[in-house]
């Protein structure tokens, strides 16, 4: 098998392959054995169909508080059909390209594993769209994460049967001319299958991945930004030894404390003789808020790796056990509250961000006030901390649990419902914010630091500096802001920690 094709259906994905598939732009396949279970579970459905003697719930029925109307035989595939035009109703702002890429590849994984009903030309279809880049138009708003995440999925899977409007090389289009041009037919639904598609949490999953992925470097970015500004600080290195953290033993702490012992190894800005008995608490309890953080993001991460291989349309079909079970695996409630629990963990890291910003601007420890070598003349880095200030109060909106919320819909026969989509949207704002202020920390360390030359931090810091001055340099007096944090935005994105 070529390195550039993932094959589907060959076991569990991780966020590993999926981070490979989107960097990489691997096309995607489907395995013989994914194949294989498909078509089992399409024939077994078919015979179920032909033989039952009692309403089938999605198959033979309409939808939700319908569920009591019987369809007939042959309009079961019409049944399907309008079931994905009528749900695509998501609005608001155009989801990102990646996001969509992801939602396919979800979605294909979760239909390979057999238990859907659907038909292997349905998910070839789907794999087809993900490889030739042709990217339905979704929205972020419309979703209340019970039934799925029915409306921005309807409008994923819209163009499957030539309907609505995608992105094809780079241009907006009607989607039946893309599958014209590629020679493709509409997918003809057959019963189940527009419940298949459009049941699921693909939507809250894609966008989950996306913020999880972005979590693990933030992470990582935010612990090497903190150990500057500490050094700017002239701060102590006393509340990073292993000892301390071994007395309070949680895994993220004591990751923490190893994290900045190593990134701070040979420096001699941190050797010298403390001049405080003791830091501020954004300085002095890193390992306990940046450790809180990581060991949310892995109670995260864990919950959202198993949503992911997961099983979540409706209902679900088991051919060995000639069974069709009418469930709720659909229902986002692991996700949305762990999306609401990662929103507020990786606001704190932003929080006590802005902390050590506003510690390194107010004179103190032989820093000149606002960074600058003529304060009053020049504002220096007063207003950068605004902006900081701003997005983090921001993000307390942002962390509002959405999970504490239900509506009740289809006429009550969905009476609670878990707002997952809400909880990851908001959750990718957060994120935004987060790299923001982190970048505007990152500008005050590094303008911190040069204030303490000719005095060198560690070989791993000072390398990083200098790459980060090629770019961004020491502001001597007063020049326009936002641009150098647009620039220390970009370097972070293109930065890897390998610390």
């Amino acid at each position: 098998m070529s390195k550039n094709i993932f094959q589907i259906g060959n076991g569990d994905l991780t966020f590993e392959d999926i981070e490979r598939i989107i960097n990489e732009n691997l096309k995607l396949e489907l395995s013989p054995a994914a194949k294989e279970r498909i078509q089992r579970c399409r024939d077994y459905l078919d015979y179920k169909i032909e033989t039952a003697t009692e309403p089938l719930y999605g198959i033979t029925t309409g939808f939700g508080s319908l569920c009591s109307h019987n369809i007939s035989q042959d309009e079961l595939s019409t049944l399907q059909e309008n079931l994905v035009k009528s749900h695509a109703c998501s609005v608001g702002q155009e989801m990102p390209h990646v996001i969509v890429k992801l939602m396919f590849l979800l979605k294909a994984h979760a239909l390979s594993l057999g238990h859907s009903g659907v038909q292997v030309i349905t998910v070839q279809r789907i794999i087809d769209f993900f490889n030739n880049d042709v990217m339905p138009i979704v929205y972020d708003r419309g979703s209340l994460g019970a039934s799925g995440d029915l409306a921005p999925l309807a409008n994923l899977f819209l163009p499957l049967i030539g309907v609505g409007d995608v992105y094809y090389k780079g241009k907006r289009c009607e989607a039946i001319s893309v599958l014209d041009e590629f020679g493709w037919e509409p997918v003809k639904l057959k019963s189940k299958e527009g419940l298949a598609l459009l049941n699921g949490t693909q939507f809250m999953s894609a966008n989950g991945v996306f913020a999880i992925l972005k979590a693990f470097r933030l992470s990582k970015k935010a612990d090497l930004i903190a150990a500057i500004s500490l050094e700017a600080f002239d701060g102590r290195l006393d509340p990073f030894m292993d000892c301390i953290q071994q007395m309070r033993p949680h895994k993220g702490q004591i990751e923490t404390g190893a994290a900045f012992r190593k990134l701070l190894e040979g420096s001699e800005l941190i050797k010298q003789p403390g001049k405080h008995v003791q830091d501020p608490y954004s300085f002095r309890c890193i390992p306990q808020v940046h450790g809180a953080t990581k060991d949310a993001i892995r109670h995260a991460s864990s919950v959202l790796l198993t949503e992911i291989n997961s099983v979540t349309d409706n209902p679900t079909i088991f051919p060995d056990e000639d069974l069709i079970i009418s469930g709720g695996n659909f229902h986002g409630q692991p996700l949305a509250l762990v999306y609401d629990y990662l929103a507020i963990a990786m606001a704190e890291l932003g929080n006590i961000s802005e902390r050590r910003v506003a510690q390194l601007i107010m004179g103190l420890r032989g820093l000149p006030e606002f960074l600058v070598a003529e304060p009053g003349l020049n504002s220096g880095f007063m207003i950068p901390q605004y902006a900081a200030a701003s997005m983090v109060s921001q993000n307390k909106m942002y962390c509002y649990a959405a999970s504490s919320d239900s509506i009740v819909s289809s006429n009550g026969q969905e009476d609670h419902v878990s707002m997952g989509a809400n909880a990851a949207t908001k959750l990718y704002k957060v994120m935004d914010n987060l790299e923001l202020i982190l970048a505007i920390e990152l500008m005050n360390a590094a303008q911190g630091i040069d204030f303490r030359r000719p005095l060198k931090s560690s070989p791993y810091i000072e390398q990083f500096l200098k790459a980060y001055r090629n770019e961004v340099p020491f502001i001597k007096e007063d020049i326009v802001m936002y641009k150098e944090i647009h620039k220390t935005v970009a370097f972070l994105k293109r930065f890897k920690c390998d610390y």
